[in-house]
Order: structure tokens, then C-alpha cells, then sequence
């Protein structure tokens, strides 16, 4: 990782993604450089079975502010992007899907969010002013329904998209939070929050773009199950005082 200062810290948790990291790559090294930042971004590679690791170390040879770390075995999302977190340097650290589902152009509105006063600003496919290109299929948003209806009755409310996977931290939350966080499912993101709010983090939910991607990786029957136990540790955890 680069020792200077930095603007941004982009972590990019992967799992075989060999179809479209690279396009994802290009992308957003392009738009952050166009803005004249000084950035980074770190792929986790979760233990990809596919050519994952191999095009994104190709691409780190062509570009010097993309970094790559695996290691080894699956481990889940959470734990990818607590890895990535955690060895980020930036002034802002942004966390986003490897399908791009919200453009890396949105992150201009999270940023914008954080320099008015907020430590936290999530994309949310909720809000009245969400612009969903490319919607989910009914089960999908079925489900994730349910899911949000849980996180107000287990962990929090007042947030009504908690796993939008496009989230802007201030250095200090980011690293504050993740240090915390022991989810290592696609549950994260609910603890992420529920430790950003207890330690006083202000969050702010932001209306993005949002195109569903055919190609989610996430499981409707077997992750949702998971999702939920999920929330079972949350809640046993932040009972037994471990968000402290």
C-alpha cells in the first residue's frame, strides 16, 4: 500500500468475479483519476476459485494505485471488507460491490454527505429520490423486505436500506467500526452500522443509482437463512456488551 497521504481508499471485496473486475478496475481507476485524487484501491480477493486473482494482478502491473491481498479460502463479504478497511489509508474509505451495481460516480453524493458534517453515508435504494435503473426480481425484493423488516425488530431502525454494498466512511469511523465488527456474512453491514451508531458516528442515508446485477452472488435461500443467524449473533453480541 502507498505511505503518503491520501484522499480516498477504495476496497473492492471480490469473490469470483474473473467476468467483470476488470471492467469494474478500469472503471474506477479512470473516474478517480480523472478527479485528480490521490487514491487507492485495495481488491480483496475472497478466496476466488476462478481467474479472479490472476486479471487483477495483471491490472496491478499496468496501474500503481490498485492493490491486490487474498488470503487463501472463502471467508466470507464482511471479512473481505474488514480486511480491506483495515490496511486502507485514505481520508475517506469507500466500500463497493465488484459489479459496480452503483456507479462510482455516485460516491461524489456520500462524499458530499461527509464533508457537511456526517462520519457515515450509505447508498440506499429506498429513498424517494433512489433511482433504480435495472430493478431486482420480485423474490429478490421480497426478501430483502423482510430482511429490513428483522434489523428493526432484532437491531435498529431508522435506516431503510442497510445492504446497499456502496458505503462512505470517515478514516477515523471506518477504522473505529471495522475494528469492532466479527460478522463475517453478508451481515456485516448491519453490525457496521449498529457499532457506527453506538459510538456516536452520525450517519446519513443517500438516494444512488442502483442497476441489479444478474450475476449476484448472493444465494436467495441458503444466505438469507445465514443473514438471519446472522442478526441472532448481532444481537447477542451487542447484549453481551462486545460493541462497547
Amino acid at each position: 500500500m502507498q505511505n503518503q497521504a491520501l484522499d480516498i481508499s477504495v476496497v473492492i471485496p471480490a469473490f469470483n468475479e474473473e467476468n467483470r473486475i476488470f471492467k469494474s478496475l478500469e472503471a474506477i481507476d479512470t473516474y478517480l483519476s480523472s478527479k485528480n485524487l490521490r487514491y487507492e484501491i485495495i481488491v480483496v480477493d475472497d478466496g476466488s476459485t476462478d481467474n479472479t486473482s490472476s486479471i487483477v494482478e495483471k491490472f496491478c502491473k499496468t496501474h500503481s494505485k490498485v492493490f491486490y491481498t487474498t488470503y487463501g479460502r472463502n471467508m466470507g463479504k464482511g471479512y473481505a471488507v474488514r480486511q480491506g478497511v483495515n490496511n486502507s489509508k485514505g481520508d475517506f474509505v469507500l466500500f463497493s460491490d465488484a459489479d459496480l451495481s452503483t456507479p462510482i460516480e455516485e460516491m461524489e453524493k456520500l462524499i458530499e454527505a461527509i464533508k457537511s458534517g456526517y462520519d457515515i453515508s450509505i447508498g440506499s435504494r429506498a429513498l424517494s429520490d433512489s433511482e433504480i435503473i435495472v430493478s431486482q426480481p420480485f423474490y429478490r425484493k421480497t426478501m430483502g423486505k423482510i430482511f429490513n423488516i428483522l434489523v428493526r425488530l432484532l437491531i435498529f431502525g431508522g435506516i431503510k436500506d442497510t445492504q446497499c454494498g456502496f458505503k462512505c466512511f470517515t478514516e477515523t469511523a471506518a477504522k473505529e467500526i471495522f475494528r469492532k465488527c466479527k460478522i463475517n456474512g453478508f451481515s456485516f453491514d448491519v453490525e457496521a452500522l449498529l457499532i457506527g451508531k453506538k459510538l456516536g458516528f452520525k450517519i446519513k442515508d443517500v438516494p444512488v443509482q442502483w442497476l441489479n446485477s444478474p450475476e449476484s452472488r448472493v444465494h436467495p435461500v441458503k444466505h438469507s437463512l445465514t443473514m438471519i443467524k446472522e442478526l441472532l449473533q448481532i444481537r447477542w453480541n451487542e447484549m453481551r456488551g462486545l460493541y462497547k
